[in-house]
């Protein structure tokens, strides 16, 4: 069950929702572009596309959970636990063409500020918010953009963020993006966090 963010207990677990491109100009085209095909395919009204990521708070510590594209080498200075490929497996091999799963102390979202409707308190139970932090370097980490895990629906960070909160037994069906807004791949990640 969501809670209202405002307050801020020892122990919390926020999501924020980030318009998908927020700061990448090609991010935001690629996304545009993806969405007008999908809804002329889907036959609806065109939505907004999010990116969702997490602020976790505990007593010991605050971190941020997102996945991201690779920008460097020095994965350990952003709390890297897990890496995968964009596209293909076979072009996962140049760091161009893979992601990363961040759980960084201390860390930045850096497209935090254009966050919309943000953040929404998911949790601020203590123990919940210890098994999010401890559940993410166990991520499946499948090829971004496609269905490799044949849960009905491409994997990417929206997936990571929902198998993490249902992994940790945190509620999700009332999570919803902005309004007029989509986050594609949230429901492959709770496909798979229920298997067994």
């Amino acid at each position: 069950m969501m809670v209202e963010a405002g307050t801020d207990p020892p122990s919390r677990v926020d999501l924020l929702w980030i318009p998908l491109g927020a700061g990448a100009h090609s991010v935001r085209f690629n996304g545009k572009a993806y969405e007008a095909l999908a809804a002329l395919r889907e036959r609806r009204a065109r939505q907004d596309i999010y990116h969702s990521a997490l602020q976790v708070s505990v007593p010991d510590g605050r971190f941020v959970i997102e996945v991201t594209p690779i920008p460097d080498m020095h994965g350990e200075m952003r709390g890297v636990v897990g890496e995968g490929p964009v596209g293909t497996r076979w072009a996962g091999r140049l760091r161009i063409f893979r992601y990363e799963i961040r759980r960084w102390r201390d860390g930045v979202i850096p497209d935090a500020g254009a966050a919309i409707a943000s953040p929404v308190r998911v949790t601020d139970e203590r123990d919940r918010a210890h098994r999010i932090l401890d559940l993410v370097p166990s991520v499946p980490t499948p090829v971004w953009g496609r269905d490799e895990l044949r849960a009905g629906e491409m994997w990417n960070s929206n997936s990571v963020i929902s198998w993490l909160l249902d992994r940790a037994g945190i509620e999700t069906d009332d999570i919803q993006p902005p309004p007029n807004g989509r986050a594609p791949g949230w429901s492959s990640g709770l496909v798979v966090a229920r298997r067994p």
